[in-house]
């Protein structure tokens, strides 16, 4: 009798349908990814800034090194589940122009950085005396000064932007070069990048960094160059990916 019942439950189990796969959770697959972008680039602008402004002189171009590579190496780390931890416009695009993401999402992405760079550099102006903030122009980049500096500062921003964007790919979205050590190695580009090249461009190396301070302070002077030069070097970097780097997946050339 038992052996019967079993067999009747077996046999109504295989006639059921199989049970439809969820629909996807909207929150988890556009907001909250959006959110996070928000919210990374909105702290890692906020330490950013407090590093530029409240700079012990002895350290130099150290501390602003070691805070913006360790804020960001953080911040990969914990939310590259949610949103990709992308935190920079020029890591979008090549993202995108690599196949990291769709083309929805790119829009989103942009916007809720420059949001969060604003937010970031407002939060930097209310934690600081204002005296010290005015001093520091509110952590904008104003190393250049005139149109002498322009060259050397441009091609600082795309060559090092570029390394920082190259590292990015290959250890997020090449899948041959994919590593769990992902947040080391971009936290360890920025800070090579900030020591190399402080000095010449600032080492802005994202939009979204240098339109937070600038807004807050209204400080425009060769902004653009720190919209031109980032998403350059981007753009070389993906290049790069799509061309030489990629693998057979990623590689639009040279696939045989």
């Amino acid at each position: 009798m038992g052996e019967k019942m079993e067999m009747e439950d077996t046999l109504m189990e295989k006639g059921k349908k199989p049970t439809a796969p969820k629909p996807p959770n909207k929150y988890e697959t556009l907001f909250q990814p959006c959110l996070a972008e928000l919210i990374g680039t909105m702290f890692f602008v906020f330490v950013g800034c407090v590093s530029v402004i409240e700079n012990v002189p002895a350290a130099g171009r150290l501390q602003p090194a070691l805070v913006h590579g360790l804020a960001v190496a953080v911040m990969v780390a914990v939310m590259d589940n949610i949103s990709g931890s992308h935190f920079n416009p020029p890591f979008t695009i090549a993202i995108y122009l690599c196949g990291g993401m769709e083309l929805m999402m790119v829009g989103p992405y942009l916007a809720s950085q420059l949001i969060g760079g604003v937010l970031g550099a407002g939060m930097a102006k209310m934690m600081v005396p204002a005296d010290r903030y005015l001093n520091a122009t509110g952590a904008a980049f104003d190393i250049l000064k005139s149109e002498s500096q322009l060259s050397g500062a441009i091609f600082g921003e795309v060559a090092m932007t570029c390394l920082i964007t190259m590292v990015v790919l290959l250890v997020a979205v090449n899948q041959k070069t994919k590593t769990p050590l992902a947040p080391f190695l971009v936290g360890c580009t920025v800070i090579i990048n900030v020591l190399a090249g402080g000095d010449v461009s600032g080492t802005c190396l994202n939009p979204a960094r240098a339109f937070g301070p600038a807004v807050m302070t209204n400080y425009w002077v060769y902004h653009w160059v720190y919209w031109v030069g980032p998403i350059g070097g981007g753009l070389v970097a993906a290049a790069l990916l799509r061309l030489i780097l990629g693998d057979s997946k990623l590689r639009v050339v040279m696939k045989t």
